[in-house]
């Protein structure tokens, strides 16, 4: 398996500060996810994407379950009201439009807005998904679907889509 590289930086070689600098926003507004990783002990094989990943994920994987869901918290509606007032993290925000959420029609602005009340009535946090590369009929299709499942099912989904998330971002630096 060939595993890809950072372009311009080497996370073995930071100090704790710039660790968490750089990588503190990958997990959505929650920079104790790359402090505890440091913690850990970034080696070199950490200078590789999914290695750096795995550390992260490792981090959020051993948390109490109260900050996995401030984790899942911290993470906005999709099309809510942080997106139409323009409050999302630059991330949030590139990774919504490039599914077309932030151009949706009127028609499907409503159907987030009433999935979005129904998702956070049922599992009392916010629906999470990585929808880079998606779309948003699929989107809506697998918010409704994921409204079928448990509580439990549910949040091991939302932190499953997280760390995906997260991984994507790291592709992006």
């Amino acid at each position: 398996m060939i595993t890809a590289c950072f372009k311009t930086i080497t996370p073995s070689k930071m100090d704790s500060a710039a660790f968490i600098q750089s990588f503190g926003g990958i997990y959505e507004h929650s920079p104790w996810v790359a402090r505890d990783a440091y913690q850990q002990g970034v080696l070199g094989r950490h200078n590789q994407i999914e290695s750096l990943h795995q550390l992260l994920a490792a981090q959020v994987a051993a948390a109490s379950q109260s900050n996995k869901l401030a984790l899942i918290n911290a993470h906005p509606d999709l099309a809510g009201k942080a997106a139409v007032a323009g409050e999302l993290t630059a991330e949030s925000s590139a990774e919504q439009a490039s599914a077309g959420i932030s151009s949706c029609s009127s028609a499907q602005y409503g159907q987030f807005t009433q999935l979005n009340a129904a998702y956070k009535a049922k599992f009392s946090f916010p629906f999470i998904m990585a929808v880079k590369g998606s779309n948003t009929q699929k989107i809506l299709t697998a918010f409704s679907r994921r409204l079928e499942h448990s509580v439990e099912q549910e949040f091991s989904q939302a932190l499953q889509e997280i760390d995906k998330i997260a991984l994507l971002r790291l592709q992006q630096l």
